[in-house]
């Protein structure tokens, strides 16, 4: 094998350790570390071919393991699930063509849970067909895992952000609009808008809009439309605990922010928590225990009631909020239902394409 491939090769499996090792300046710096160390021995000669081939055969195999043992951990996953999700062929994917010059491009993240997804996200793009006569509504999902999920199971073809971007180009959109389905200007948002802003040049113009809670108005708007929803089981006996997902980034500050402004407001029984950040169920359960409360009603503040409400939140395994708010002796009931189920919330995301669409406005 000659050096100049070798090199090449070694660079490829390089960059592909620093995608697998995340965001850890740590984990990355190793990876670099370990590249100065390869190109050192090449060029004073103290490695030779065979052994660089030893490295990369070993890279190799260790890329080749861990995919393997992804595959078969996603095949045991779906063994094991439960396909009562709904009817896949009744949901509208929306990746039609023949677009026409204007297209309201609608992105969630997703969910395989079928009659969940039809329910929200298609909501939410059945509210912005009605309202935005002139634009062609089209969907496109950020999760790749969930995209393929869905194919596999239901040979029902959903595409990702880029396959819907391209799309929009091969059709000759000029006109496009984004409007995402995220709760936050998070992560997964403003990958969003990177991945748009590369496709900057092939419209004559690109507008997108923010997510659901960006502004006071909108928070006052969503703290409206869950208490409202909840409203008769608010009895001073029962704690209504919402369960929302959480981030690394910033922006997880925006369930604090609900909390506070649910309290201030007089919801003196209403809780807010997330999956993988903070507030923690723990803090949830703290807070609940510390009132005189005989029942929980437990429900995602999520676009949708997917994967993490169906079983970090209603399951009935050990850990899930159902269960250990019963395990601390409290009598639970889970309401399945996405925030894109709720009208106003459809309202609220049909504002904020419009005041993207209003940005690009003739």
């Amino acid at each position: 094998m000659k050096m100049k491939q070798v090199t090449k090769m070694l660079a490829a499996f390089s960059m592909a350790a620093v995608v697998m090792a995340g965001c850890g300046n740590g984990a990355t710096e190793e990876v670099l570390n370990n590249n100065e160390s390869v190109e050192e021995n090449t060029e004073i000669g103290e490695s030779p071919e065979e052994s660089q081939e030893e490295t990369l055969d070993s890279q190799e195999k260790s890329v080749q393991e861990e995919s393997e043992q992804e595959n078969n951990s996603q095949e045991a996953a779906d063994e094991e699930e439960d396909y009562t999700t709904g009817d896949a062929s009744l949901d509208n994917t929306r990746n039609q063509d023949e677009i026409g010059e204007n297209e309201l491009l609608v992105i969630s993240f997703g969910t395989s849970f079928n009659d969940n997804r039809r329910l929200t996200i298609g909501a939410v793009e059945n509210k912005m067909e009605e309202a935005f006569t002139d634009y062609s509504v089209r969907r496109g999902f950020t999760s790749q895992i969930i995209i393929d999920h869905v194919k596999k199971r239901d040979q029902v073809t959903i595409d990702n952000v880029e396959e819907a971007l391209n799309r929009a180009v091969d059709n000759g959109v000029k006109r496009l609009v984004i409007q995402p389905t995220h709760l936050m200007d998070g992560l997964e948002y403003n990958d969003v808008v990177q991945e748009v802003a590369e496709y900057s040049d092939s419209f004559e113009k690109v507008a997108v809009g923010k997510p659901l809670l960006t502004s006071d108005e909108d928070f006052q708007a969503v703290m409206k439309a869950i208490t409202d929803a909840t409203a008769s089981y608010d009895d001073g006996e029962t704690a209504i605990c919402f369960m929302g997902h959480g981030t690394e980034a910033a922006s997880n500050s925006v369930y604090e922010k609900m909390q506070n402004m649910l309290t201030e407001a007089g919801f003196a029984n209403y809780y807010v928590g997330t999956v993988e950040a903070e507030p923690t169920l723990e803090d949830v359960l703290a807070k609940v225990q510390a009132g005189k409360y005989k029942k929980v009603v437990l429900e995602p503040l999520m676009i949708v009631a997917g994967d993490h409400a169906n079983n970090d939140m209603a399951g009935d395994e050990e850990g899930s909020w159902k269960k250990t708010f019963e395990d601390a002796g409290y009598e639970v009931e889970c309401i399945l239902k996405g925030l894109g189920e709720m009208e106003a919330i459809q309202d609220l995301f049909v504002e904020h394409a419009q005041a993207a669409m209003d940005t690009i406005a003739e």
